[in-house]
């Protein structure tokens, strides 16, 4: 255990310079039966849309602060502390950017120790110390919460969450300990642990509140006022705080190590056994079975000062800085003032792909919609779908009934093709095929304005190809999503050497109102993720008709971190799809890209792989071992070569992809990967890894990165 008092915290001043310090003003508060409560507001003099956060030189601030009430409380003047934040936000959680800049595992421990100790002061006090989460409350932000004796929560919060797993940390500051000791371990484990894997899924105040991290919720109307004059019913003992999972309440010999089994068997099932922070946090959880508080904050300062020091945490801040600030800025972008106003979208199209477009568009754009197909039982099955989709968002309670019926109204089906007329945006979702593609087209250019822009969607194939027949192929423009459309948030903008600004200027400017995030590319087979992962399962059906079992190719690519294997990718993507991707890429690239004919055959199948509960793949069906056999050879791969050769051909491809000007530099693929594959944060996207596994090194004698994005640990 540590005694944070005799700690020399000042070899942190160093990172201190450029920190956009959170102040923490005091004003005395009298409550209503005359007691004093001194309200601290946490500031950092920013609007909203820079939220406060936790750096070193706030934290001394804040602890300076505490202390110095800590001294009022013990001569009678202040009967309670409450802590708050400025509109909107109480905080953001650590300053990851002073965090990154960490030269040494010294450094690493004080920060973790510096948390610990100013946040810790909150429940040491001499009176009780009430946390008023009036807004946006990550990682340290909870810590905050935590620490103190009572919480309450706005009703508006715009998000509660400890997302540090998705980092490559733990909660570092208390939440580790804390959390399963308040609200039960199944709980925690979720708050923790599953939500931040789940594409960093955030909590709204009712299910924290629900789950017992806070102790009240009140409307934003009067929260601040609710919240006081709640606590000052706590002082006086006319509010009685009852909580499910008080300490004796909670259940620890017998659910607590069968939660954390379970727990174990599911990140080992859906992550494999890469990553480190999930098991890092699981540990925690574990040992916060037992023991004191002052040993619980010990281990998270050693495990938190492991990981800031180490590669994985080194490329998440990569990829974090990319997903927050690249992404939000699109490189090749023109200037927003140059797109045409989109007011009514046309799909051509009435299946699953086209209903999901038109989903979308309706929601995010809300403009009238027009969908299409050859015959009117196609076209009134899609927009039954749709109004079906919209019900499901209703019944949620995601949209309200005046909503949802304007929603419906907006979205009309037709088999008339002369009703596009006067849509300014047409995005077709028809069968992957060049000459479809051309003629869908043909057909809806003669009806539309010459300056409507068109849109395809198309996963591989050549957009230029596609707009060969067109009239005005300066309108044409790649516009690739991924599926499924509501959730992946990249598209792929695909320029052609035809393809004016103001057609590129509106693509970006409907992506960003659809809420995605764009990447340019230009049009080269596979644009980027779809090129990527054909080379990633290409290896592994070289693999398999070489002879390798397919469990030993499956567990070849674990140590890439992706979140699915190579086969319940293809599963996943389906195999028609995989075969045609695959046929695309080594027709344009035969010597580099892998396709068999028994691809299609597979494909054909209702059932390729059989997989357990979980979704990991267990092995082929007996149909397809039928169509495999006298197909395989007898050369089996090891794990070992079978890994190189998907780290090379990556390598190799990344490298011909930037020096063909796909995309402009390698932080767009590694985007674009993040965002459109779930490429792990831990990896940064592709090209970081590969720099450290040496690939790029063998395969072109230099790393993308200069110098290669390390942890401190490694430097």
């Amino acid at each position: 255990m540590t005694n944070y008092d005799a700690v020399d915290f000042s070899p942190l001043n160093a990172f201190t310079a450029d920190e956009v310090v959170t102040h923490s003003p005091v004003r005395d508060v009298r409550l209503p039966s005359g007691k004093v409560l001194a309200l601290i507001t946490l500031d950092n003099g920013r609007d909203h849309t820079r939220p406060n956060t936790l750096g070193p030189a706030t934290l001394m601030e804040l602890g300076e602060t505490l202390a110095g009430l800590r001294a009022r409380a013990s001569a009678g003047e202040i009967h309670a502390v409450g802590i708050t934040g400025k509109q909107y936000i109480l905080a953001a959680g650590a300053d990851l950017s002073d965090v990154s800049r960490v030269p040494s595992r010294e450094s690493a421990v004080l920060i973790a120790q510096l948390g610990h100790k100013v946040l810790g002061a909150l429940s040491d006090l001499g009176v009780p110390s009430f946390a008023f989460v009036n807004g946006l409350a990550l990682g340290g932000g909870v810590e905050i919460a935590l620490n103190a004796t009572y919480r309450t929560v706005d009703a508006s919060a715009a998000a509660i969450a400890l997302p540090e797993v998705f980092l490559g940390l733990i909660p570092g500051w208390g939440g580790a300990y804390l959390l399963p000791n308040l609200i039960g371990i199944e709980n925690a484990l979720e708050v923790v642990i599953s939500n931040p894997l789940k594409q960093n899924r955030t909590l709204k105040p009712r299910q924290a509140y629900e789950l017992g991290m806070f102790d009240a919720i009140f409307s934003p109307a009067n929260y601040l006022e609710d919240s006081l004059a709640w606590a000052d019913g706590v002082l006086s003992g006319r509010v009685k705080v009852e909580r499910k999972n008080e300490p004796g309440k909670i259940e620890r010999l017998t659910k607590w190590p069968i939660a954390i089994k379970m727990a174990r068997g599911m990140l080992e099932s859906k992550i494999g056994t890469v990553p480190r922070s999930p098991y890092v946090a699981l540990d925690l959880l574990e040992k916060a079975r037992s023991g004191t508080k002052e040993e619980g904050f010990a281990r998270e300062d050693e495990a938190l000062a492991d990981l800031v020091v180490g590669d994985q945490f080194a490329a998440s801040m990569y990829a974090f800085d990319l997903v927050q600030k690249r992404a939000k800025r699109p490189v090749g972008a023109p200037d927003k003032s140059l797109a045409k106003k989109v007011t009514k979208v046309g799909i051509i199209g009435a299946g699953l792909m086209a209903s999901q477009f038109a989903l979308l568009f309706v929601r995010r754009l809300k403009v009238p919609v027009l969908i299409t197909d050859l015959d009117q039982a196609r076209v009134d099955k899609g927009v039954a779908h749709i109004h079906e989709e919209i019900g499901k968002l209703e019944a949620k309670g995601r949209l309200d009934g005046d909503t949802a019926n304007q929603l419906r109204g907006l979205v009309r089906g037709t088999t008339d093709k002369s009703e596009y007329a006067d849509c300014d945006f047409v995005i077709e979702a028809v069968f992957e095929e060049v000459g479809v593609k051309q003629q869908v087209f043909a057909e809806i250019e003669s009806v539309i304005a010459p300056d409507a822009i068109l849109a395809t969607n198309t996963s591989s194939l050549s957009v230029e190809e596609i707009g060969a027949k067109l009239s005005h192929p300066e309108r044409l423009v790649g516009f690739h999503f991924f599926n499924p459309v509501a959730v992946m948030p990249l598209i792929e903008i695909v320029k052609t050497p035809a393809t004016d600004e103001q057609t590129l200027s509106t693509a970006f400017v409907v992506a960003k109102g659809l809420g995605k995030n764009a990447v340019l590319t230009a049009d080269a087979p596979g644009f980027v993720v779809n090129r990527l992962l054909a080379k990633v399962m290409g290896e592994a059906a070289r693999a398999v008709y070489e002879g390798t079992p397919l469990l030993t190719v499956e567990k070849a690519f674990a140590p890439l971190g992706l979140p699915m294997t190579p086969f319940q990718l293809i599963d996943l993507v389906g195999w028609k799809v995989a075969a045609h991707v695959q046929d695309t890429m080594s027709a344009a690239f035969p010597d580099r890209f892998f396709s068999s004919e028994n691809f299609h055959a597979l494909a054909e199948l209702p059932e390729v792989v059989e997989k357990d509960k979980h979704g990991k793949v267990t092995g082929w069906t007996k149909a397809a071992e039928k169509v495999l056999k006298g197909a395989v050879g007898s050369s089996p791969a090891s794990e070992a070569v079978i890994l190189q050769r998907v780290q090379d051909g990556l390598a190799q491809e990344i490298r011909i992809m930037l020096d063909e000007s796909v995309v402009p530099e390698v932080e767009d693929i590694d985007l674009c990967l993040i965002l459109g594959a779930a490429w792990p944060f831990i990896d940064g996207g592709a090209s970081p890894y590969l720099d450290r596994e040496g690939a790029s090194e063998r395969v072109f004698g230099d790393t993308f990165h200069h110098p290669p994005i390390r942890g401190i640990a490694a430097r």
